[in-house]
């Protein structure tokens, strides 16, 4: 399966008629409705507010790593992780704690997602530099190989550019031997998909089925060019979903998806999957005809818990 064949991202923390003290509750059950129904990974956004495409930047949202470890101890069996944490806002090091935190909490179910990093406005209102593309790149590229090191070593060191660590205890340790997998989120074909192929465990991707193909065929360029097999790393993509009993039902409430948040007809068409049980069968297994090993859905009627369940089992009963 490797690292997710199907993760239920949870974006969105707006719940009509769910005061603040009730809120964590309603994403607890959100996310145990998503593992009792099938799905092996659970997801949380690291950002400080909300993004455009899912509302207004005032909407609540939870700091990544603290909601996390709260849902480690409503859920027993799925994977946890951000999709994906932002590079700039934390030390390295600290990272690689608090990830490693996570994993000894929940028993060994944590996953690093990372990337480099892109929210502008987020930056400036809590005081992160925002460094030009190529230096976030950079600094993607030593923490990548801070947290590494800390995953395996009991208290190693490193020097870069950007990031030093000097015995930096790491105690307690990983569950797994292997340590914790590694995703690195972003589709940039010269940079990012080449840090894939030198330090991930896994991969996130967005577009239709034509841009994952090209994707794909980037990222095995770059695993050739290091001497990597391919097939060693879990290659998924992130977009919504919308199901209901019926096509129609469906239909009705991608349209309402689009118009809530302001979609353009060919940003729907790429990134929403819509329809009954079926006709999501479907649409999932082209993704998989086209190389992918899994894929993440966020669903923004997830807070009625009956999607999620009837997702889950539709995805579990069709691919197992």
């Amino acid at each position: 399966m490797g690292l997710t064949r199907f993760g239920l991202q949870i974006p969105n923390f707006t719940y009509p008629g769910v005061a603040d003290r009730e809120l964590f509750g309603r994403v607890a059950e959100i996310a145990e409705a998503a593992e009792a129904s099938g799905f092996d990974s659970v997801w949380v956004m690291d950002h400080f507010y909300q993004i455009d495409m899912i509302g207004p930047r005032t909407d609540p949202m939870f700091e990544a790593y603290t909601l996390l470890g709260a849902l480690a101890a409503t859920t027993s069996k799925v994977n946890l992780g951000t999709m994906v944490t932002g590079v700039t806002y934390r030390n390295p090091a600290l990272l690689a704690k608090q990830v490693t935190t996570l994993d000894v909490i929940s028993r060994g179910r944590a996953i690093l997602g990372i990337g480099a990093a892109w929210n502008a406005d987020e930056h400036a209102g809590y005081g992160f530099g925002y460094p030009p593309i190529g230096e976030r790149m950079d600094r993607l590229e030593e923490t990548l190989e801070i947290c590494r090191a800390m995953f395996a070593q009991r208290a190693p060191s490193y020097s870069g550019k950007h990031y030093e660590i000097r015995d930096a205890l790491n105690v307690p340790r990983p569950l797994r031997a292997e340590g914790i997998p590694i995703l690195v989120g972003g589709g940039g074909e010269r940079r990012t998909l080449a840090l894939v192929a030198m330090y991930a465990d896994a991969c996130n991707l967005f577009g239709d089925l034509t841009t994952i193909r090209h994707k794909l065929d980037v990222l095995e360029r770059h695993c050739e060019s290091v001497g990597r097999d391919p097939a060693t790393i879990t290659k998924t993509r992130l977009g919504t979903l919308v199901i209901a009993d019926t096509a129609e039902e469906a239909e009705q409430r991608g349209l309402r998806l689009a118009k809530a948040r302001g979609m353009d007809p060919e940003r729907y068409r790429t990134s929403v999957i819509v329809g009954d049980p079926d006709a999501v069968g479907d649409q999932v297994a082209a993704y998989f005809d086209a190389g992918l090993d899994g894929l993440v859905f966020n669903m923004y009627d997830a807070q009625d818990l009956e999607p999620v369940r009837l997702a889950g089992e539709t995805l579990t009963r069709a691919f197992g």
